[in-house]
């Protein structure tokens, strides 16, 4: 018996296909317009097929053919399609050009014939004149031949395993007749609740005290990874991201990997006086004048975010000042808190990383969802077998134009030139933390 069959539509760098691998199914495609976020995936899933083109390109035919699948059944969709703009009053929300891909999103299911799909977006959704459009979304599955969960959840990433407080709001529907999934019971709570029916989750310290510090390393100047063995004590949660046991790989494929190389830690450069407002900033409080927050070793990270593209800046990330270094995450420790394995790896710029990570959902969030799904099915999770290697390295360096080139495609976003980022960095900030976070 094979493994159940997924398909991730707006796919990013994998958060949701890692945690749909690791709950036990094949990701086979994963449709991604970014064509740097697509290198990212391929180097991370080296057997799903990427298809880095706009879901308004695709049919659920030319996916079929992309993943070389033919007529196999499709047990899932999954994907966070973008919502951006809402229509005047009297008008539906669905219909106005800029939620097009919300369409689409529910078009692709129906034409793979999809007996689940997985909906994800953020959790504003579910408030105001928001509503109505969620709404109409779930009309618009309901009107494919799909039931939908009505009573949807927003789920918090931190009941999950996740030392991170994000919020997303899932629906979740079946195929008309079938089994409509269940949302996944959390297991664990913020540290310092008072809830006593879950045990605690993971801190920061837990995320992130043992791995090295980035600089201490001056290679980390000029590159993002360095091999070094000055690993502390690992956490439970670090075993799981060091995948130090078998439990640590779940029901996904193993990959191979060298566990003594830091990656993803090209280091920031702040000046001596963010330094020192950084180190005079209380855990768990924010920075008064970057606004940055900074880490508590016993709490969990606030929501960590994606920045701006290019068409809106080209600005990073606020990365979370470190709870013990006098300095901002680096994207590795980023990848931490949100949840990925030490053996994923993200762009090697801060700026594309740092993107990768705030726009994915945690690995174990989507994990548990992806879970329901399979219990859904009255499938019994599967471990794989094989061991993976994964891709070329130069995958995760290449700029938008040589990633552009290497996929054969034109260039969806806008290039961006250093002056014009050093300019606009320097203008929010032009003594310091802004403009040392901006890609260089």
């Amino acid at each position: 018996m094979s493994r159940p069959i997924g398909i991730d539509l707006f796919a990013g760098a994998g958060g949701l296909s890692l945690g749909f691998e690791q709950a036990g199914f094949d990701v086979v495609a994963a449709v991604e317009i970014d064509p740097v976020h697509a290198a990212v995936h391929a180097y991370n899933f080296p057997e799903c097929a990427v298809i880095p083109r706009s879901v308004t390109e695709l049919t659920g035919a030319k996916i079929r053919t992309a993943s070389k699948i033919g007529d196999q059944k499709v047990d899932v969709v999954f994907g966070g399609a973008p919502c951006q703009g809402f229509s005047l009053i009297g008008q539906r929300a669905l219909d106005d050009p800029r939620n097009s891909l919300v369409k689409d999103f529910v078009r692709i299911v129906s034409e793979l014939d999809a007996s689940y799909f997985v909906f994800e977006n953020v959790k504003g959704l579910t408030v105001g004149k928001h509503r109505k459009f969620l709404d109409e979304i779930i009309d618009a599955f309901e009107g494919a031949g799909y039931d939908v969960l009505k009573d949807w959840k927003v789920l918090n990433a931190c009941m999950y395993g996740v030392p991170q407080d994000r919020q997303r709001l899932f629906l979740m529907g079946a195929k008309r007749g079938l089994k409509v999934p269940s949302y996944p019971n959390p297991v664990t709570t913020k540290p310092g609740t008072n809830r006593s029916d879950l045990p605690f989750g993971p801190t920061c310290k837990d995320a992130l005290g043992d791995l090295p510090d980035a600089e201490r390393f001056d290679e980390l100047k000029t590159t993002d990874e360095v091999a070094t063995r000055t690993w502390a004590k690992l956490s439970s949660y670090a075993q799981f991201m060091r995948c130090e046991t078998e439990k640590g790989w779940h029901f996904g494929y193993r990959r191979k990997w060298d566990p003594m190389l830091l990656t993803s830690s090209l280091r920031s450069e702040h000046t001596e006086l963010s330094r020192e407002r950084f180190s005079e900033t209380i855990p768990g409080e924010v920075e008064p004048i970057s606004r940055f927050f900074k880490l508590s070793p016993k709490g969990v990270s606030n929501t960590l975010r994606a920045g701006t593209d290019s068409a809106r800046g080209a600005f990073t990330s606020p990365r979370p000042i470190h709870y013990k270094w006098n300095r901002c995450i680096t994207v590795r420790e980023m990848a931490r808190l949100h949840g990925f394995p030490d053996w994923f790896r993200l762009h090697a710029t801060k700026w594309h990383g740092a993107r990768q990570v705030g726009n994915s959902v945690p690995p174990p969030l989507a994990r548990a969802v992806a879970s329901s799904v399979m219990t859904a099915l009255s499938c019994k999770p599967r471990a794989a077998k094989r061991t993976l290697e994964l891709g070329s390295t130069d995958l995760l360096r290449m700029s938008v134009a040589e990633a552009s080139s290497y996929w054969g495609i034109a260039s969806p976003i806008q290039q961006r030139t250093r002056k014009l980022e050093q300019d606009k960095a320097k203008s929010l900030d032009p003594e310091g933390p802004q403009a040392s976070l901006t890609l260089k």
